[in-house]
């Protein structure tokens, strides 16, 4: 007998952000932007056809050129880049559902021929990943970074803040900051790329301070009901690690809870793989923070409803199942099968793998 669904589609407020259920669209790269790193006139029914979600996370959205990692992924920091996002929130606001735009910057992991003018990509310290971008010519090698002088710091977090004025006038219902998977603020958090000895290295208090003055900036930049973080605290995504996270993501999410956040969304395990690839204890992250938990990674429909009923997250993310049922909510309350993603269309392309995926309704037809 299929577990009740029912907490599944209980309503929630995170924040300042009220949701109809307790189902998230995880953030995923579809690099479909076009000319001007603008999201297409595609993306506008690729996200209504998800509005059904509590709430959508955006794919990962650069605040600036520089922190632009893959080809056609959208930024927000443009006026063009603006009016192509509203287009996109208003579609899903008309369809119900809730929006928030996740801002990103890459760090190290980017291409030369990416960064303005070629210029090297950059880092809290100058050590290559072991990882690859994707380029007009398909998956390559990422450039080695330098390291950020410290002057050069304080311009990135007004990036973001500047890039959550852009999510607030583009029509967003908030941001998430993608503090995950091995991009820059992770790269600040991580020892294994971390090297400093000036004020954003060596203790774990350094190596926080870069995370919290992000989150800081965007919650004066708009309201801390509207502001929320995505951590993954040992996945090995691009080639990050640190030699002993549980202390550093329990200090950081402590910082990070005096800010009144409202949420965090946290990768449980390694970025869609194993949830048990190493010891950590991610329930010490919910108790340490007031603001919402949204549990992700490997989430079937029976282990986000068991998370749900015994308090250990208030919302699940999904990802991928996302892709390939745009109606993903009514599946799960009705246990219907599951359609499986084409693997070959995920990045780069146009309608097909991307808004051709059919609801339940019209797959039976």
């Amino acid at each position: 007998m299929a577990a009740d669904a029912s907490i599944l589609f209980s309503p929630f407020r995170l924040g300042a952000i009220d949701v109809a259920n307790r189902l998230v669209m995880a953030p995923l790269t579809r690099n479909r932007a076009v000319a001007g790193d603008v999201p297409s006139e595609l993306a506008i029914t690729y996200y209504r056809q998800r509005a059904s979600a509590g709430l959508i996370v955006s794919e990962g959205t650069q605040i600036s050129a520089q922190g632009q990692g893959y080809m056609a992924t959208p930024g927000i920091y443009s006026p063009a880049q603006v009016e192509g996002w509203r287009k996109i929130t208003d579609a899903v606001h008309e369809a119900g559902g809730k929006i928030v735009a996740q801002l990103w910057h890459v760090g190290r992991v980017s291409s030369t021929e990416l960064q303005p003018g070629g210029a090297v990509p950059v880092a809290p310290s100058a050590i290559q990943a072991k990882t690859k971008t994707y380029l007009a010519g398909g998956f390559a090698e990422v450039s080695a970074p330098r390291a950020l002088a410290l002057d050069e710091i304080e311009g990135i977090v007004e990036d973001y803040a500047a890039a959550t004025r852009n999510a607030r006038e583009a029509g967003f219902d908030g941001i998430e900051l993608h503090g995950a998977n091995g991009y820059l603020i992770d790269q600040f958090l991580k020892d294994g790329t971390n090297h400093r000895t000036d004020r954003y290295g060596g203790s774990i208090e350094n190596r926080v301070r870069f995370a919290v003055e992000v989150a800081t900036a965007a919650v004066k930049a708009w309201d801390k009901g509207r502001v929320g973080i995505r951590l993954s605290p040992v996945s090995p995504a691009n080639d990050i690690s640190d030699s002993d996270p549980q202390p550093l993501f329990n200090h950081l999410v402590a910082e990070l809870d005096t800010l009144a956040l409202a949420f965090i969304h946290v990768v449980e395990g390694a970025t869609g793989g194993p949830r048990d690839i190493a010891p950590f204890d991610f329930q010490a992250l919910r108790k340490a923070f007031r603001g919402a938990y949204i549990a992700n990674n490997g989430y079937t429909r029976d282990l986000a409803i068991k998370a749900l009923e015994a308090g250990d997250a208030d919302l699940i993310a999904f990802g991928r199942a996302f892709i390939a049922n745009p109606d993903l909510p009514e599946r799960l309350r009705r246990d219907a099968s599951l359609a499986e993603v084409k693997r070959e269309t995920l990045y780069g392309g146009g309608a097909e793998g991307y808004t051709d995926y059919p609801a339940l309704a019209d797959a039976a037809a």
